[in-house]
């Protein structure tokens, strides 16, 4: 990795205070060591400030709710755990990711207090791995987290575009969106979304703000429409919360597996609130505070959003023929027992997907500006350049943009388009994670430097 004029990078930073081969020798000092001020606590980690800090801790929570997004990230691909079994890969499948995410999310936490800055999971890679791996783990790691932000973030725009084109195939039941419609529909929202981060940033703290009390209402007006409802039937407990059906994926009790795309989905990107740690006041306390909550928050309300579907399901095999592949309008629509009873019900799920889409837009762009200001990227002079009028990485939010306009076109040849956006980003953040996880353990802790 090269450098700027006026930004140091990982590998040339001068920081006295963080431990240069932490696998080899005792850690001599943390972040925590330096004054309190933000600025000096970046500088410890080699990075000038460039962005405004107008962010808390709730803020942030809010923001990664917002980007879990719980009515979306488990409804978008619902139709995964149907093909994974039914209720059992949704209920069940629930409480696992829920208990492995949480495991998961602590283990950032700790990297995220010892090391605050937006680089995030390839910085805490750089800083922890033996010296003679550094570059090279930080660089595989910095570009799987790269590729990991542009898809989920795809996923999200792309899965709304989905949602949009099914929500109104449930008042024109002969009418399926055709590639090209649908593509335009995710174009439309890519461009929404960038013209809101770029222009309203000091904004976007309290639209995460709104996002977050959206969701709780709608969730429970959901649980309450769902249940009173009910006109495709009721199911009984032992139905709704362990029908186990193999038949539709064909891989016998591999099946469940499949089935827990949708929880894992959903809180695959807690740790992409690292990216915003620039933009929040004590860093060092707030950021893993933000992301050790996500999951135990989410995942109370996540379940008030799932048993009323679990108990409500139309037959199995009916949804498997939902259009654009979208479970949960086909179920909406079935169970409130009129397209204007489900359109009501979308209606709260869409404008919570609005919502995640500009707030894991927002998370990418820092993302992709942060790889950028360690010369990472091609052309990375420009992607890492602060508008000084707007105060955000313009040039990032852009690349960003058209990366994902560019991989939508996918969509004109495969009819999966939307599943392998899925799969991909789930998979690339999973292993960003796992690699500075993996270092830590193998090496002294990172909670010897723990301020959360």
């Amino acid at each position: 990795m090269g450098t700027d004029s006026d930004i140091k990078t990982p590998t040339e930073a001068p920081v006295p205070d963080l431990e240069k081969t932490p696998s080899n020798n005792p850690i001599v000092g943390t972040v925590a060591d330096a004054d309190a001020t933000e600025s000096d606590q970046l500088a410890v980690l080699g990075y000038k400030p460039a962005l405004h800090r107008n962010r808390s801790m709730f803020h942030l929570l809010f923001q990664t709710l917002a980007i879990a997004a719980i009515p979306y990230g488990e409804g978008g691909p619902l139709l995964s755990a149907i093909y994974g079994g039914g209720p059992l890969a949704i209920f069940v499948g629930w409480l696992v990711v829920l208990a492995l995410d949480e495991c998961v999310a602590l283990s950032l936490s700790e990297l995220a207090s010892r090391y605050p800055t937006s680089a995030g999971p390839y910085y805490w890679s750089f800083q922890l791995a033996p010296a003679g791996l550094k570059k090279g783990l930080s660089f595989v790691n910095g570009w799987t987290w790269l590729i990991g932000n542009w898809t989920i973030t795809l996923s999200v725009n792309f899965g709304f575009a989905s949602l949009i084109a099914a929500t109104v195939a449930m008042y024109h039941d002969d009418w399926v969106a055709s590639d090209w419609q649908l593509l335009l529909i995710f174009y439309a929202i890519c461009l929404v979304t960038f013209a809101i981060c770029a222009l309203g940033n000091e904004w976007l703290p309290l639209v995460d703000t709104v996002c977050a009390a959206w969701t709780a209402v709608s969730i429970f007006v959901i649980l309450i429409a769902l249940s009173v409802k009910a006109d495709a039937g009721r199911r009984d407990a032992a139905w709704a919360l362990g029908h186990y059906d193999t038949s539709f994926a064909g891989w016998g009790g591999f099946t469940f597996f499949i089935g827990l795309l949708p929880a894992a989905y959903t809180f695959s990107a807690i740790g992409m609130i690292s990216s915003m740690a620039e933009e929040v006041h004590d860093p060092a306390m707030k950021v893993p505070q933000a992301i050790s909550l996500c999951v135990p928050v989410g995942g109370f309300f996540g379940i008030f959003f799932i048993l009323p579907i679990c108990f409500t399901l139309p037959p199995l095999a009916d949804i498997l023929e939902a259009p654009n592949a979208q479970a949960l309008p086909y179920i909406f629509h079935r169970v409130m027992g009129s397209p204007g009873g489900g359109l009501g019900l979308i209606f709260l799920v869409l404008a919570i997907t609005l919502f995640c889409s500009i707030s894991i837009t927002n998370a990418a762009s820092r993302c992709t500006w942060a790889i950028s200001r360690d010369d990472a990227v091609p052309g990375a002079a420009l992607w890492s350049r602060v508008s000084p009028r707007f105060g955000v990485p313009i040039w990032a939010l852009f690349l960003l943009t058209i990366v994902q306009m560019l991989l939508g076109l996918i969509n004109l040849g495969s009819t999966s388009a939307f599943t392998a956006f899925v799969s991909v980003g789930v998979i690339a953040l999973a292993l960003s994670y796992a690699i500075p996880i993996a270092i830590n353990y193998k090496g002294p802790p990172a909670s010897d430097g723990l301020v959360f």
